[in-house]
């Protein structure tokens, strides 16, 4: 659907060369002469790059509809994760470079959401935090500081974090995937 440039605001989706992006911002410029200038600063939802572009008032873009579903993590296949939208129970694969390193924290049965375009999934966004069970843990000291000590440890799904050293094998961890951090012990072994 093809809108005019002064409908566009913040989080309107736009289809450009084929390529789907979510605007950030847009700035507008009257100057003293001449039409009115927008400045759109906008990220491409198939690699997240950002970048800024400059239509005059009267430009047309391409809006482009992009909905999200509830989807649920069904298991690893090759170079990609199933994942089955959890209305229609049809699966859809995805591949492992579209989900980058947020995979870490993947674990089979997670709701995720599955920002879809048309048919196609271009983007999986995980809860704000999980909880995954500690499976490695290496053995800490007691010893005297002033500062809190800190080890890694290896999850359930293959991620190392840095934890207290309180933290044992077994423990469960709410995790935050936006910053790939420890949050807190939720259970203890």
């Amino acid at each position: 659907m093809s809108i005019e440039i002064s409908e566009v605001n913040r989080n309107t989706k736009l289809l450009i060369d084929g390529v789907p992006y979510a605007v950030e911002d847009v700035n507008f410029v009257k100057p003293g002469k001449g039409r009115a200038i927008y400045r759109i600063k906008m990220r491409n939802l198939f690699d997240g790059v950002s970048k800024e572009v400059t239509y005059h008032s009267g430009d047309r873009v391409e809006e482009v509809s992009i909905v999200s579903h509830d989807m649920q993590y069904l298991y690893e296949e090759g170079d990609h994760y199933v994942f089955m939208d959890t209305e229609s129970y049809e699966q859809h694969p995805v591949s492992k470079s579209l989900l980058g390193t947020k995979a870490q924290f993947l674990k089979e049965g997670t709701i995720v959401s599955g920002i879809m375009m048309g048919t196609r999934i271009i983007g999986i966004d995980l809860p704000k935090f999980v909880e995954l069970a500690v499976v490695e843990s290496a053995v800490s000291t007691k010893t005297d500081t002033v500062t809190a000590q800190m080890k890694p440890v290896k999850l359930e799904t293959g991620a190392t974090v840095s934890v207290p050293t309180f933290v044992k094998e077994g423990d469960i961890l709410k995790i935050d995937t936006r910053t790939g951090t420890y949050v807190e012990r939720v259970t203890k072994k």
